[in-house]
C-alpha cells in the first residue's frame, strides 16, 4: 500500500513536469523604447516690431522779441503797423515796451532781438560797443514841454527849453520826470545840464514810469513835463488838460533808430527775423504806414518817416544827423515845427 501511494506521487510529479514542459512560456516582452523626442520646431525669431513713424514735428512758432520805448506803445503806433509784418511774415512779435536805457539793455545782454529806441548818442554807443550788427533811420517827431493852463513858470509859448527850464527851477514849480532812463529822460538831463542846473528838492518828481504814466501824473498835480508830441497827442483824447508850454527849440527833435542785437550774443538771438523786421520796418510799403498814422484822428501824422529808402524815394525833410547829433539849419527847424505844431493845433479842434 505505502509502494502504491508513493507510485501515484511520483507518476502525478512526472505528469506535472511534463504539463510545465509543454506550456507556451510568453515570451519575455521587449522593453519598450520610446520613440525618439522630436527636436522643437525651429522657432522664427521674432521680427522687431516696425519703428512707429514718429510724428511730423511741428515747426517751432516764429517769435521774435522787439524792446522798445514806451512813446512808440503809448501812442499806439505798433498796434497800427505790426499786424502788417505778423500777417506777411507768419512771425508774432512779442514787444516789451521800457525806457530807451531798459531796451538797450534788453540788448546788450542778449534778451531782446531788435530794439526800436530814440537816444541817438546812445544807439551809437550801443553799435561801437558790437551789442548790435545793423542800425537804421525809421522816423522822427519832436519832444514838447507842456503843463497846467496857469503856467506858473511864466513859459508860454516859449522856444528855448533850456531856459524854460530854468524858469520853472527859479519858480519851483512841480515837475515830474520819467526818472527811468528812457530816451525821454536822456533828453530832459541833456536840457537839464544846458539850463545848468541839478534838479533837486520837493517841486522836482521823479516818477520812474512810462510817458503815459507820467502825463497822468502831471496832469493830475498841475505840474510840467517833458513829452514827446505823439504821445502827448494820443493822451489828449483820453481828457487830460495839459497844454504845450514849449515847442520848436532845435534840440527837442526826436529822431527814432531801429537795430537788430548782434547774434554773438548767443544761438536764441532771431538774427534772420531781425534782420527781416527791419527790412520790413524801412521799406516804402511800411514808412507809408506810418505817414498815415494819426490822419484820421488829427489830420496828419504823429511820426514823419525817415528811412533811408524813404528820403531816396519821397525827398523827406528831415534834417540829417551826424556823429549823434542832429544837424539843423534854421529852415529845417522852422519847416519841422511847424508841420508838426500844425498836428497839435488840429488835435485841439478834432477834441472839441
Amino acid at each position: 500500500m505505502k509502494h502504491t501511494v508513493v507510485r501515484i506521487m511520483a507518476v502525478l510529479l512526472m505528469l506535472a513536469a511534463l504539463l510545465s514542459g509543454c506550456a507556451k512560456s510568453e515570451p519575455t516582452a521587449v522593453p519598450t523604447v520610446a520613440a525618439p523626442t522630436k527636436a522643437p520646431a525651429q522657432v522664427e525669431p521674432t521680427k522687431a516690431p516696425e519703428p512707429t513713424q514718429a510724428p511730423e514735428k511741428k515747426e517751432a512758432a516764429k517769435e521774435l522779441i522787439l524792446a522798445t520805448t514806451t512813446s512808440t506803445d503809448n501812442s499806439g503806433l505798433l498796434a497800427a503797423i505790426l499786424p502788417d509784418f505778423e500777417q506777411s511774415s507768419g512771425v508774432t512779435v512779442k514787444v516789451v515796451a521800457v525806457g530807451t536805457g531798459q531796451a538797450l539793455k534788453l540788448g546788450e545782454d542778449g534778451n531782446a532781438d531788435v530794439l526800436l529806441v530814440h537816444a541817438r548818442a546812445r544807439e551809437d554807443a550801443f553799435m561801437d560797443a558790437g551789442h548790435g550788427s545793423r542800425r537804421e533811420d525809421v522816423m522822427y517827431n519832436d519832444f514838447v514841454i507842456v503843463g497846467s493852463e496857469a503856467d506858473p513858470a511864466g513859459i508860454k509859448g516859449g522856444s528855448d527849453a533850456p531856459a524854460a527850464l530854468k524858469a520853472i527851477a527859479d519858480a519851483k514849480a512841480s515837475f515830474v520826470s520819467r526818472g527811468d532812463d528812457s530816451g525821454t529822460h536822456t533828453k530832459e538831463k541833456a536840457l537839464w545840464k544846458a539850463a545848468g542846473i541839478g534838479p533837486s528838492g520837493d517841486w522836482y518828481i521823479s516818477a520812474g514810469q512810462g510817458m503815459g504814466a507820467v502825463i497822468t501824473m502831471a496832469n493830475e498835480q498841475e505840474a510840467y513835463t517833458l513829452s514827446d508830441r505823439a504821445t502827448y497827442l494820443a493822451r489828449t483824447l483820453e481828457g487830460i488838460d495839459l497844454v504845450i508850454e514849449v515847442e520848436g527849440d532845435p534840440i527837442l527833435f526826436n529822431p527814432y533808430g531801429v537795430m537788430a542785437v548782434n547774434p554773438n550774443k548767443g544761438d536764441h538771438i532771431q538774427h534772420d527775423l531781425a534782420n527781416a523786421f527791419i527790412d520790413w520796418l524801412v521799406s516804402l510799403p511800411t514808412q507809408k504806414l506810418i505817414s498815415e498814422f494819426g490822419v484820421d484822428t488829427f489830420g496828419s501824422p504823429l511820426f514823419t518817416p525817415d528811412s533811408t529808402a524813404w528820403r531816396a524815394n519821397k525827398g523827406g525833410d528831415a534834417p540829417a544827423a551826424a556823429g549823434g547829433e542832429v544837424v539843423l539849419d534854421s529852415a529845417d527847424i522852422e519847416a519841422v515845427t511847424a508841420k508838426l505844431a500844425k498836428i497839435t493845433v488840429k488835435a485841439k479842434n478834432s477834441k472839441g
